[in-house]
């Protein structure tokens, strides 16, 4: 896999991560759970995504070549970009009005 489909791939795979909390009603894509899931736990499901989603990012800079040395500052970047993507999954689940039918 060449650099460019590898990135491509790790921004759609954040994407889908960000808002796959939003959009499923199981816990982790597994799990029912007991009670409807908070806020809270669709944000902690964020959390175990990104980290996935760094991981593969890692496996996959490790198959090009050497890993670079990251700070916070990449962190923070990264963290705040896989909010930014789960904003249309929020929406969708909190903010738009669903009919019953």
């Amino acid at each position: 896999m060449s650099q460019t489909v590898s990135v491509w791939f790790v921004v759609l795979l954040g994407f889908c991560g960000a808002n796959f909390p939003f959009a499923s009603t199981r816990v982790l894509g597994f799990f029912v759970p007991s009670q409807p899931k908070t806020l809270g736990l669709r944000m902690i499901e964020m959390l175990v995504f990104y980290l996935l989603v760094g991981g593969v990012g890692l496996l996959l800079e490790n198959q090009v070549g050497q890993i670079a040395p990251q700070g916070w500052e990449f962190y923070a970047i990264t963290g705040t970009l896989f909010l930014t993507f789960a904003f249309p999954g929020f929406v969708y689940r909190y903010l738009f009005k669903h009919r019953d039918w």
